[in-house]
């Protein structure tokens, strides 16, 4: 028998989480923006270096955030607390870890890895302050992104919002603080960034003083099979966020090649606007998590088929608004990030976004399928949802396109990729099934 109330449900956790992403989409923005026009092109180029390192971190983060989050509302479903609260240590354990590791690289790994990404003598040192300072950072990115989801997951999608836009509407006002007024340069511009998880954090620091929350720590045995649970459950969103990377590092070293700086930075404004965009695609899927799987954990299949059902349709909506909006609008959306009017960098970002983001619609979908199966502990088909759309053919289409049609074809290569990727997952839920499989 269907849930009543779903819909409304679902409205209400994913509309609370889009607008957490949209701001933190604003802050993407506005963090590009500023750098663009302080710092010039340099800049923006140096930030772009940097992106795959954000990638990364990102990537771990939700990695323990998905994979904890759903695994503790799977139990928290069918009335098992003890397994919630092993599955919530173990993801705080494995959140130091990683921690840990992020910090070894930035202390004695970020010059070698800032060459690596390609800084030349224009860029290494903006390069270089911008990821070894997000790295010394990483445990305020991991800690509140697992922290955000296991209060969602626990029912209070509010709370997780408001930490968000939080956070994110801070490190705007630090930006115009450190960049404008104090004028600390790239640095004043990280420093923003890796100060706002912390801001998102005190926010959520209530809800556990008040003991409100229905999880907390209990004693685990380290190591354990819980720990590899958890990060297979949630690897598609590693592999998604690292393939990212590696993407941006492709495209980087393709428009060296055919455009030099000022391709790199037009990519810069595209791959910045795709994270807004992805942002708010993520914030869907991600909203819809936890009440996929109650409905998974207790059985209720046509609700998680209802459910399904509303995050295609709403993820093909917000696609056809962006459409709507970026074609007439193409120029004054680069224009906004050319502070000189290089009229080179306007063509090619003009160029890229109207190329580009024909793929956003299939890029949403493929999202909100590899949530899915995540949400079901499926975690094989979901790792090769988000492989297939990063590793397996991005990066060789992405050489192969470039070559045969330049820059143009490097454009093309992501709508082309997530439209393939989109074909071959929906294949693979037409064969047959296991009983209990949600695809």
């Amino acid at each position: 028998m269907p849930k009543p109330g779903l819909f409304r449900e679902f409205l209400r956790y994913t509309a609370l989480n889009v607008l957490g992403m949209l701001a933190l989409s604003c802050y993407i923005l506005a963090d590009t923006c500023f750098i663009a026009q302080k710092l010039g092109p340099d800049g923006l180029t140096s930030l772009n270096l940097a992106i795959p390192v954000f990638n990364v971190i990102s990537g771990t983060a939700l990695m323990l955030a998905m994979g904890g989050g759903a695994r503790f509302m799977l139990r928290k479903s069918t009335g098992d607390t003890q397994q919630g609260d092993a599955v919530f240590t173990h993801t705080i354990l494995l959140a130091a870890l990683f921690s840990g590791l992020l910090m070894l690289t930035g202390a004695f790994l970020s010059a070698p890895l800032t060459r690596l990404l390609g800084a030349d003598a224009d860029t290494y040192a903006m390069t270089h302050t911008y990821l070894r300072t997000l790295l010394l950072c990483a445990p305020l990115f991991l800690y509140n992104s697992v922290l955000q989801s296991f209060v969602r997951n626990d029912g209070a999608p509010q709370l997780a919002m408001g930490a968000m836009i939080a956070g994110s509407l801070s490190n705007i006002v630090l930006d115009l603080l450190f960049l404008y007024v104090f004028r600390m340069g790239m640095f004043g511009a990280v420093l923003a960034t890796c100060i706002a998880p912390g801001i998102s954090l005190t926010v959520l620091l209530p809800y556990f003083l008040r003991g409100k929350n229905s999880f907390s720590p209990v004693h685990v045995r380290v190591p354990d099979m819980q720990a590899l649970h958890i990060m297979a459950v949630g690897a598609s969103s590693l592999i998604s966020e690292v393939a990212s990377g590696a993407v941006i590092v492709t495209f980087n070293l393709l428009m060296l090649h055919f455009a030099g700086n000022t391709g790199v930075a037009a990519y810069g404004i595209i791959a910045n606007l795709s994270l807004v965009v992805i942002a708010v695609f993520s914030g869907i899927a991600q909203g819809t998590q936890p009440l996929l799987s109650r409905s998974f954990g207790q059985g209720q299949m046509q609700d998680t088929v209802r459910l399904r059902r509303y995050m295609a349709v709403s993820i093909l909506l917000v696609f056809a608004l962006l459409e709507l909006l970026l074609f007439p609008c193409a120029g004054a959306v680069a224009g906004a990030f050319n502070r000189e009017g290089d009229p080179a960098l306007q063509g090619l970002a003009v160029q890229g976004l109207h190329l580009y983001f024909l793929g956003a619609g299939f890029a949403g979908l493929n999202i909100a399928g590899a949530v899915q199966l995540a949400a079901a502990e499926q975690p094989g088909k979901s790792t090769l949802i988000s492989g297939l759309r990063g590793f397996v053919l991005m990066l060789p289409l992405s050489f192969c396109m470039a070559m045969l049609w330049q820059v143009p074809g490097l454009w093309l290569s992501f709508p082309v990729t997530e439209a393939l990727t989109l074909c071959i997952w929906q294949m693979l839920t037409r064969l047959p099934k296991k009983s209990g499989q949600i695809l």
